[in-house]
């Protein structure tokens, strides 16, 4: 096992002098041993010295030389989406309109009439300059009302049916920060992006209560079964919340859950302002931050920018109060404790996000050293990229993301602006703390694929050689503590979680390769071996 307990690496990724690693042979692990007691680890070392620990009723575990982690934690997670997602039409890698249309024939086809079909996947990035219409979707599925998530949720496409459930019309007016598309007649094209898309997915019947807490089960295994011991659950709503509260209550949860509550329901937020911060008794559940939205996304070219859209002259995004961030709301919620994780994905949006931040802190104690988080941090200004550490803001990155959006991202915003894109590298340089996530269902949730983007920043092909803007790689020990050590912290849950130490929770991942020493394409074909949350096996293969 490595047990992540030697000082930090360096910001060139170079090893502490204590860590188990030699510049002649690589990194070796420094335990081969723990003992759990009542979910907590009280042994590490030795095989000798925990077999001395052995009783009569002592569960033994052998693993077989496989490699133990620190448990891993997904950082920035939509396990609510995820489940639905699991019922859902998966568009995800889907090329075309007629082959996405196809899929959602072929489940009508074994739904009842009048039934809603939900779909998710297509990439908004990759489709940006060709957006699908209602027209085909309509001809082909009349019967049923169709909305299509996009794969990161800025854009969504849907049937006429779906739209006349949800009022639009030609006469509905985009919502600030969004926009219904329309056609030369003004007649509403099916397609919506940005702050628009919710009109769409409010139209569809909330789950409920039973089949929310199933969804969120079979997404919160599904985690287990990839590796991970927690998520960070980023825009929790009322309802997702209650069905938490309910399982951490009956103490249902496979793994911990850190959630951040939506800062787009101004009533919920208001109402855990007077409630303030919670820990279930368990622990398994807490309740300590809020996720709010500063900018869109840059495939949607809705990330807000500093100058134009290098693809789009006169274009820079949408932001802000247009983009429903409520400034006095999170405010607030800082002023009384909430850490924020505010989305900013553009360089005027982390700008001004940094700005917030940075005004709300100097004016409120409480708010302070709250560990505050920009999830993504994108693209950000070379000249921004030192006040990540100088405000103590945490940059929460998705390293699938870079090799997903290598095909466009440059497209976007110009070769200028790369020196400060999913600079992951110059972020460390600059004394900024990182945390790792997929940002699913959006990304592969792989703990293997992760891994291998962040330490390659190759895709899964093994393009391009050499990684995409290489300067910017993570060394293995870096990426595997963005999913523990780092983690740990952005939750303040370093005293229980992280490493592999006496007195932690038993929070461990057993793969079949070592993270540490394997290399490009083996790293992909890793598997999950053993799952152990609070020394409870929530998954064995």
């Amino acid at each position: 096992m490595y047990t992540l307990t030697w000082p930090e690496p360096s910001t060139e990724g170079l090893p502490s002098d204590k860590a188990p690693y030699d510049s002649l042979t690589g990194w070796h692990y420094d335990a081969t041993a723990v003992v759990v007691r009542d979910g907590r680890i009280v042994y590490v070392g030795a095989d000798s010295g925990a077999l001395a620990r052995r009783g009569p009723e002592t569960r033994v575990i052998d693993l077989a030389g496989h490699v133990m982690l620190p448990g891993l934690v997904d950082a920035h997670t939509h396990v609510a989406e995820l489940g639905q997602s699991l019922e859902r039409v998966n568009l995800t890698g889907v090329a075309t309109e007629a082959e996405a249309v196809e899929r959602i024939v072929q489940r009508a086809a074994e739904t009842p009439k009048g039934e809603w079909i939900l779909g998710y996947g297509w990439d908004e990035g990759a489709w940006a300059n060709r957006y699908p219409d209602k027209r085909l979707l309509s001809a082909r599925v009349p019967d049923h009302p169709v909305i299509l998530r996009s794969l990161h949720g800025f854009a969504a496409w849907a049937n006429q049916r779906a739209l006349t459930l949800a009022g639009i019309t030609r006469e509905t007016a985009s919502p600030a920060g969004g926009e219904i598309r329309t056609d030369a007649r003004g007649e509403p094209t099916g397609l919506v992006l940005n702050r628009a898309v919710p009109l769409l997915d409010d139209a569809v019947p909330i789950p409920a209560a039973a089949q929310r807490d199933a969804q969120l089960l079979r997404a919160l295994h599904v985690m287990a079964a990839a590796g991970y011991t927690g998520v960070h659950e980023a825009g929790v709503a009322p309802d997702v919340m209650d069905s938490f509260e309910r399982l951490a209550e009956r103490d249902s949860l496979p793994l911990r859950v850190y959630a951040m509550l939506s800062a787009r329901d101004s009533a919920l937020i208001r109402r855990w302002i007077v409630r303030g911060p919670f820990t279930s008794a368990n622990g398994m559940l807490t309740v300590r931050a809020v996720k709010a939205y500063f900018d869109g996304a840059l495939g949607s070219r809705g990330a807000q920018l500093l100058a134009d859209y290098a693809d789009r002259p006169g274009h820079r995004g949408v932001s802000g109060g247009a983009y429903g961030f409520d400034q006095r709301l999170v405010a607030d919620a800082m002023s009384v404790g909430f850490q924020v994780g505010i989305h900013a994905i553009g360089d005027a949006g982390n700008r001004a996000t940094l700005d917030f931040i940075d005004s709300v802190t100097a004016a409120s104690p409480k708010a302070r050293g709250l560990r505050h988080r920009v999830e993504h941090a994108q693209i950000i200004s070379v000249a921004d990229i030192a006040r990540f550490a100088t405000l103590g803001v945490i940059a929460s990155v998705q390293p699938p993301h870079a090799v997903e959006d290598k095909g466009w991202a440059q497209t976007r915003v110009g070769a200028d602006r790369m020196a400060g894109a999913y600079a992951w590298r110059t972020l460390r340089r600059a004394g900024a703390a990182l945390v790792f996530s997929s940002d699913l269902p959006g990304s592969d949730w792989s703990p293997f694929y992760g891994l291998h983007s962040a330490i390659t920043r190759e895709d899964t092909s093994g393009a391009p050689s050499g990684g995409w803007y290489p300067a910017q790689r993570m060394t293995p020990e870096e990426a595997v503590r963005g999913y523990t050590v780092w983690s740990a912290h952005a939750a303040f849950d370093e005293h229980d979680a992280g490493t592999i130490t006496v007195g932690k929770r038993a929070d461990l991942t057993v793969l079949n390769i070592d993270p540490f020493r394997a290399q490009g394409p083996a790293l992909l074909r890793g598997e999950v071996v053993t799952t152990l949350s609070r020394g409870r096996v929530t998954y064995q293969r």
